[in-house]
C-alpha cells in the first residue's frame, strides 16, 4: 500500500509529537524515592513526648507533649531565623500541651501551653497564648517509633566499627550514606570517639540495647573528621569538621532506649532519635542538634544548640503533617485565651534580631544528588510527573509539533500544484 506524501508528513508531525509527549515516562523516577520524614520533629530543637524539665536554654523551638518545669528559668529560640519561625505550627517556638512552672523567655515566634502557667511566660518577638495544643504528639510519636525501628536494620557496605582501648571508631566510605549498628555497650565503654566519614554524607549511628550512658564511661570528646584539615576536630559550638557539614547529617538512633545518660564533661555533636528513653542532659556540656525523647531533663550547661538535623533518610517519604490552623499567634480551635507578652526582662534580644544563624556548611555540598522526592503525586528531582504542571507544557509543545506537521503537508501540496 502506497502512502501519500501530505499523509506521510502529517504521520512524521504526529510521531514527533507522541515521542515528546512519551519521553518523559521512559526516564520516571522509581516509586518510592525519597527522603524519610521525621515529621514535626525536625522543626524543633527539644521534641518531646512527655515532661520537660530544662534550664537554662535551647537555641531552637520546643515542644513538650506533658508539662515543663522551668523554675531554674530558660529561654527558646534565640538561634531561630525567621524562615524557621515561620515553618513552626501556629509559629509557636514553644508549645507545652501541658503546664509551665516557672519563668519562660521566647525570643522569636510565639508560644502557646495547654495547661496552667505557676509563673511567667513572656514572647519577644510574638505572643504566648493559653489554648490547645497544634501538635498531635501521640501520632508524631507513633510515626517516629517507627522510622527510629526502620532505621535500626539499616547497615551500609564499607562501614567499620573498631574499639582499641578507651576509644572507638567508626569508619564510613559512602558519600551518600553510612549507617552504624553499634551496641549500647560498645558506645559505653569508650571516653573518646571518632567518626571518620565524607563530610556532606547522612550518617546513622543506630545504638541497640535498653539503656546508653556516658558518664558511667566518663566519655569526654566526641571527634569528627576534617577532610580538609587532614584531622578529626574536637566538635564544639567555635569549632566543628567542614563547618558543621558532618554534625547537621549525623543522627543517632536509639530505638529501644528507656533510658539516656549525657556526660557533662563533653559536647554531643549530631541529632538524637531516642523516642522511648528519658533522656538526661546532665549538668554541663551540650547536644550540638535535636534531641527527641519520651522526657528530658538537664540544667546549667546541658543546653540543646541550634543545630537541625539535615540529612535525607533512606525509607519511604512521609509527608509532615499540615498544621492545623496555623497562623502566627493563633492555635487550632482558634483559642487565643490569655496572652501574655514582653520584651524587657531576662536577656531580651532587640527588635529585628535574629541572633547567631546556624553555620554555613564550607563547601558541604552533598558529593551525590539526593534522590527525587515525592510529595502530593508530584516528583521532583526527578523527570517523572503526574498532574497538569506537567501535562500543559508538553501538550503545548505536543501541539506546535503537530503545526509543524501540518505545514509540512500545505508545502508538499502547494510544490505538487
Amino acid at each position: 500500500m502506497r502512502i501519500s506524501r501530505p499523509a506521510a508528513a502529517l504521520a512524521l508531525g504526529g510521531s514527533l509529537a507522541l515521542g515528546v509527549l512519551a519521553a518523559p515516562a521512559a526516564h520516571a523516577a522509581p516509586s518510592g524515592d525519597g527522603c524519610r520524614s521525621l515529621g514535626t520533629a525536625t522543626l524543633y530543637g527539644e521534641f518531646v513526648e512527655g515532661d520537660d524539665t530544662h534550664s537554662p536554654d535551647a537555641e531552637g523551638a520546643v515542644a513538650v507533649g506533658g508539662n515543663a518545669d522551668f523554675r531554674g528559668g530558660f529561654s527558646v529560640g534565640t538561634e531561630l531565623t525567621d524562615a524557621q519561625v515561620a515553618a513552626l505550627p501556629g509559629g509557636n517556638a514553644l508549645v507545652v500541651a501541658g503546664g509551665i512552672r516557672g519563668g519562660v523567655q521566647v525570643m522569636k515566634g510565639n508560644g502557646v501551653y495547654g495547661g496552667t502557667l505557676a509563673g511567667t511566660a513572656e514572647a519577644h518577638h510574638g505572643k504566648v497564648v493559653h489554648g490547645a495544643s497544634p501538635i498531635d504528639f501521640s501520632a508524631e510519636f507513633a510515626k517516629l517509633r517507627a522510622v527510629s525501628t526502620d532505621l535500626a536494620k539499616q547497615t551500609t557496605p564499607g562501614t567499620a566499627i573498631k574499639a582499641s582501648g578507651d576509644t572507638l571508631t567508626l569508619t564510613g566510605t559512602d558519600t551518600g550514606l553510612n549507617a552504624f549498628a553499634v551496641t549500647a555497650a560498645q558506645l559505653q565503654g569508650a571516653k573518646e570517639v571518632y567518626l571518620h566519614v565524607p563530610a556532606g554524607a547522612v550518617t546513622v549511628v543506630s545504638v541497640t540495647g535498653d539503656g546508653y550512658d556516658q558518664a558511667a564511661a566518663h566519655t569526654s570528646g566526641f571527634f569528627l573528621w576534617d577532610a580538609a584539615a587532614k584531622k578529626y576536630v574536637l566538635d564544639d559550638k567555635t569549632q566543628s569538621a567542614a563547618g558543621g557539614a558532618v554534625r547537621a547529617r549525623l543522627l543517632w538512633n536509639l530505638p529501644t532506649a528507656a533510658k539516656v545518660v549525657k556526660n557533662s564533661g563533653n559536647a554531643w555533636p549530631g541529632s538524637v532519635l531516642a523516642p522511648n528513653a528519658a533522656f538526661d542532659l546532665g549538668s554541663g556540656g551540650p547536644v550540638n542538634g535535636s534531641v527527641i525523647a519520651k522526657s528530658l531533663k538537664g540544667s546549667g550547661g546541658a543546653e540543646t544548640h541550634h543545630y537541625p538535623f539535615e540529612g535525607c533518610l533512606p525509607g519511604t517519604d512521609t509527608p509532615k503533617p499540615t498544621p492545623s490552623g496555623s497562623t502566627p499567634g493563633t492555635t487550632s480551635g482558634g483559642s487565643t485565651g490569655t496572652t501574655t507578652t514582653g520584651g524587657t526582662s531576662g536577656g531580651s534580644t532587640s527588635g529585628g534580631s535574629t541572633g547567631s544563624p546556624s553555620p554555613t556548611p564550607s563547601g558541604s555540598a552533598p558529593a551525590s544528588t539526593p534522590p527525587a522526592t515525592t510529595t502530593g503525586g508530584t516528583t521532583t528531582g526527578g523527570l517523572a510527573f503526574t498532574g497538569a504542571d506537567g501535562v500543559i507544557p508538553l501538550a503545548i509543545g505536543g501541539a506546535l509539533v503537530l503545526a509543524a506537521g501540518g505545514g509540512i503537508v500545505l508545502a508538499v501540496r502547494r510544490r505538487r500544484a
